[in-house]
């Protein structure tokens, strides 16, 4: 009878040490949103010469993480999280500026984005005439890398 009460008072106080804190954070937290969950977002851009992703070969890569900040190995990538934001992840939205000026030289050069934004898988390509149209497109830079 003395090993029940033994083993008793023992699972019960072994169960309040390990159980007690996590009720008593999970109470705490109860009803409040963690301020740490956010989208993801992370993006590998790449550019190479030619009309086509599956022939080119790529150049030039970068990375881009618009959250929880703006990083990455791109030159602008602020301002580039920035457009993005303000066009909701769609490249096909860029537009070409009205203030540059480029060549009618043809050579073409593709740019693919892969990765995630805010949670969304992406899969972009598109090619240009050359390397001053491509940089044209976008107020934030975007493509140029």
């Amino acid at each position: 009878m003395r090993n029940t009460a033994r083993w008793a008072a023992t699972l019960g106080l072994t169960a309040t040490a390990v159980c007690g804190p996590l009720t008593g954070s999970a109470l705490a937290t109860q009803g409040a949103a963690p301020a740490a969950l956010y989208a993801p977002s992370a993006l590998v851009l790449t550019m190479g010469h030619g009309n086509d992703a599956a022939l080119a070969t790529p150049e030039r890569a970068v990375t881009l993480t618009c959250a929880p900040t703006a990083s990455g190995t791109h030159p602008a990538a602020a301002s580039a999280c920035a457009e993005l934001r303000g066009i909701g992840g769609d490249f096909d939205a860029l537009t070409v500026r009205d203030d540059v000026l480029c060549n009618k030289l043809y050579r073409p050069v593709v740019v693919t984005v892969d990765g995630v934004w805010q949670g969304r898988r992406v899969s972009y390509e598109r090619a240009f005439s050359n390397e001053c149209v491509k940089d044209s497109y976008g107020y934030g830079g975007v493509f140029t890398f």
